[in-house]
């Protein structure tokens, strides 16, 4: 398993409640893309239209050797490939529960591009102050305890 791209920003700016890993419907020279790392989860997130789930506002570039792609747009929706059932959980959970599906990093298994992608709930300020305190202290204590051994 190769990590290609990773998303950083959302265990920051959510908490993560479940993860799940998705296929992504991609051209040929999407896929060449993807697999030399050219690929950008910044931004970010999944989307639901009709009983489908899109990756939406994920750069993927054009591969510099796939020639003229006239009309290709790198940021196009790209339908998600999950078992129905599942599907329809976590658009249930989005609907009734006031949750987010964000993407947390895209990966090659064996020769397919997946993603992994979570069912958050957004922090306000607070929270993310409360996470970085917590994380200081934790540092905090270690460095205290490292010093006295």
């Amino acid at each position: 398993m190769t990590h290609l791209a990773e998303n950083k920003r959302a265990r920051y700016d959510y908490d993560i409640l479940e993860t799940f890993e998705a296929g992504i419907s991609l051209f040929g020279h999407e896929v060449k893309s993807v697999k030399t790392g050219h690929v950008s989860l910044r931004g970010a997130f999944v989307t639901i239209h009709g009983n489908e789930l899109q990756l939406t506002n994920t750069l993927i570039p054009r591969y510099p050797f796939a020639g003229p792609l006239p009309g290709y747009d790198p940021v196009r929706p790209r339908t998600l490939l999950i078992k129905k059932s599942e599907m329809k959980r976590y658009i249930g959970k989005v609907r009734t529960n006031g949750l987010t599906l964000i993407p947390l990093r895209v990966y090659t298994k064996r020769r397919l591009v997946k993603v992994e992608c979570a069912l958050a709930k957004g922090k306000k300020e607070f929270d993310k102050r409360h996470t970085i305190a917590k994380r200081e202290a934790d540092r905090t204590l270690n460095r205290a305890l490292r010093t006295r051994m």
